[in-house]
């Protein structure tokens, strides 16, 4: 598993595991210094950018591990001596493991609807004294599980049971949200989704699906026009100092820094004007914009074609969601890493 030394002083270090890490910015929310830094979110989930969710700004850190207490899968470590710190003041640590009982029946089911894939069947085979049964061994990679109950839930036998990291409250702004996706295909839970309409059907832009959501706050990272918020309401687990943690984190997080610049490659771009329609942003200005009429209107907040070929209007405008790249026929617009200082 990759890992990049954030920091260090004597024999502390602060290590940042990026596999692990899901976006969800709350140890940004909780440093005391500011000096974590996450942007980005949408289009990292996407792999439409290279580079992590979380930077460390220099010279700042006091090295008080509060981040690394707070980071719900585990994706921040305090090492003292070279060791990682695990302890009960951590909510990785005090959060229980989702297990699997001897109940278990091998059905397979948890292993299709995990949203983080790390559930297998071990030795999967049927049974061979004559019963119809499978035989085997369910087993949950416990770095990778994020504590959704998906397998929980599906479980015909109750085999399965787990814990989740915090309570909370999820909105979502009907008008504001442009429907571009990015909250859906960045949620490590697969608790958001599109409704499939009937002719004539009106439905919800984004559907949330209570259960599964573990309030983590990486869709409302994600959101390139800010119509998520998600509030932490309780942890969970217990663990120490519970309420102090629990008071950091109970208001809204401030929104991502812009960690990304966009680029354009004039000379492929067909000037199609697919990227000025689809981008979140410039929709949300002007919903006659968003329906596609490109050139019935002469002022856009982040992208216009002008003389044939796209241009960026305000790069501080941008909600680093990458959907611009997504819908590019040719390539000629996407995003880069800006270097955090």
């Amino acid at each position: 598993m990759r890992e990049l030394v954030f920091d260090s002083k004597e024999d502390k270090s602060q290590i940042y595991l990026p596999e692990k890490c899901i976006g969800c910015g709350t140890c940004v929310a909780a440093c005391p210094k500011g000096s974590l830094v996450i942007g980005s979110v949408g289009a990292v989930a996407r792999g439409l950018i290279d580079k992590d969710f979380i930077e460390k700004k220099k010279g700042e850190c006091t090295l008080c591990a509060i981040c690394a207490k707070v980071c719900p899968t585990g994706a921040l470590e305090m090492r003292v001596g070279g060791k990682a710190t695990k302890d009960y003041s951590y909510l990785s640590t005090a959060l229980a493991p989702t297990v699997v009982t001897e109940k278990c029946v091998r059905c397979g089911l948890c292993v299709e609807i995990c949203p983080q894939e790390c559930i297998e069947i071990k030795d999967w085979r049927l049974a061979d004294d004559g019963s119809l049964r499978l035989e085997g061994k369910t087993a949950i990679d416990q770095d990778r599980c994020v504590h959704c109950g998906w397998c929980a839930s599906v479980c015909p036998v109750v085999a399965i049971t787990f814990q989740k990291p915090f309570q909370g409250e999820f909105t979502r702004d009907e008008n504001i949200c442009q429907a571009c996706r990015t909250c859906v295909q960045t949620c490590p839970c697969n608790a958001l989704f599109n409704k499939e309409a009937e002719p004539g059907e009106m439905v919800e832009k984004v559907t949330h699906r209570k259960d599964a959501c573990i309030y983590c706050g990486a869709c409302d990272m994600a959101c390139p026009v800010g119509a998520i918020t998600v509030l932490k309401t309780a942890i969970v687990p217990e663990m120490k100092k519970k309420q102090v943690f629990e008071k950091m984190l109970s208001a809204k997080a401030p929104r991502p820094t812009l960690t990304s610049t966009l680029v354009t490659d004039e000379d492929a771009c067909l000037g199609c004007g697919n990227c000025v329609i689809a981008c979140p942003v410039n929709a949300l200005s002007d919903p006659y914009l968003a329906a596609g009429h490109l050139n019935e209107l002469d002022k856009k907040p982040l992208l216009e074609v002008s003389n044939g070929t796209i241009k960026i209007v305000n790069q501080d405008v941008c909600g680093s969601c990458a959907t611009c790249s997504m819908i590019c026929p040719v390539d000629a617009i996407g995003l880069e890493r800006r270097e955090v200082v």
